[in-house]
């Protein structure tokens, strides 16, 4: 996220108007909702876990036991058990 220096983006009055609650300090100022991306869009971490998830669901098909995928991948027993069950669920 880049900064933007607010004298350049916003007119004086309203600068000044926001100068009474914080002076000085950095404000963050969130999105509007209709310009918000989903988590992981940008950066394809979204991608990148749904293709390990689907890689984890193929070795438990393949009858390897939660104990070697959660070896395989780095990850607890119980968050290969999640991973397997959000298939089932859906």
């Amino acid at each position: 996220m880049a900064y933007k220096n607010a004298n350049c983006v916003l007119p004086e009055s309203l600068l000044k108007e926001i100068q009474k609650y914080v002076d000085g300090e950095l404000i963050y100022i969130p999105a509007k909702s209709a310009h918000k991306t989903e988590w992981g869009c940008r950066s394809g971490a979204r991608e990148q876990y749904r293709e390990r998830n689907e890689s984890i669901r193929a070795l438990y098909r393949e009858k390897h036991s939660f104990e070697e995928i959660a070896g395989m991948f780095f990850l607890s027993v119980d968050s290969i058990r999640k991973i397997v069950r959000e298939t089932e669920i859906v």
